[in-house]
């Protein structure tokens, strides 16, 4: 996947994200950004993969989020490959 796609995955993953009445209050405090940073901060490649970061620690929410947007499960973690920060760590 090239950086532009996961990006405007990301995107959408900050839209349901900022959508979510319950969720994006976990997020804003886990992170500790603000709505405003949600704003200013959307067209930055790590702010992105740190909103993919999150989404994909729950399998549910990936899921619910995969399912909303139309997108196979595997998408959000070949976006965050391919975003600053998202490389697969090889220990061997």
């Amino acid at each position: 996947m090239q950086q532009e796609s996961a990006e405007t995955i990301a995107l959408q993953a900050l839209g349901w994200l900022a959508g979510n009445e319950e969720l994006l209050p976990v997020f804003l405090g886990a992170t500790g950004a603000s709505e405003a940073d949600l704003r200013a901060r959307a067209t930055e490649p790590e702010f992105l993969g740190s909103v993919l970061d999150f989404l994909m620690m729950d399998d549910a929410w990936v899921v619910a989020f995969c399912d909303g947007q139309g997108l196979s499960y595997e998408t959000p973690m070949m976006a965050r490959v391919a975003l600053p920060g998202g490389a697969q760590m090889s220990w061997t």
